[in-house]
């Protein structure tokens, strides 16, 4: 066998088994439960002020200043008015 047959055959048998692999049909997802339940509110609820703390050293100064602050409370995303103020 030459060197240029070898190659044939290799490339040939590569796309064969890229071919077998790419018509497999994908596994879908159980249609009964589309997406895992949520935890409990409670676990994604944090103190106010914690909360405020940690969204001032999420970003720099230059990004942060002055930012407003949008709380997780039991009701939804609340903004109420706060400003960070790091100066």
């Amino acid at each position: 066998m030459t060197r240029n047959q070898i190659h044939s055959i290799l490339l040939s048998t590569f796309a064969f088994v890229v071919a077998l692999i790419a018509s497999r049909p994908a596994a879908a997802q159980d249609a009964k439960e589309p997406h895992p339940s949520m935890a409990p509110l409670e676990q994604y609820l944090m103190d106010r002020d914690a909360e405020i703390a940690l969204a001032r050293i999420a970003a720099p100064d230059a990004i942060s200043h002055d930012a407003s602050v949008i709380v997780l409370t039991r009701h939804g995303y609340a903004r109420r008015g706060l400003r960070i103020a790091t100066r």
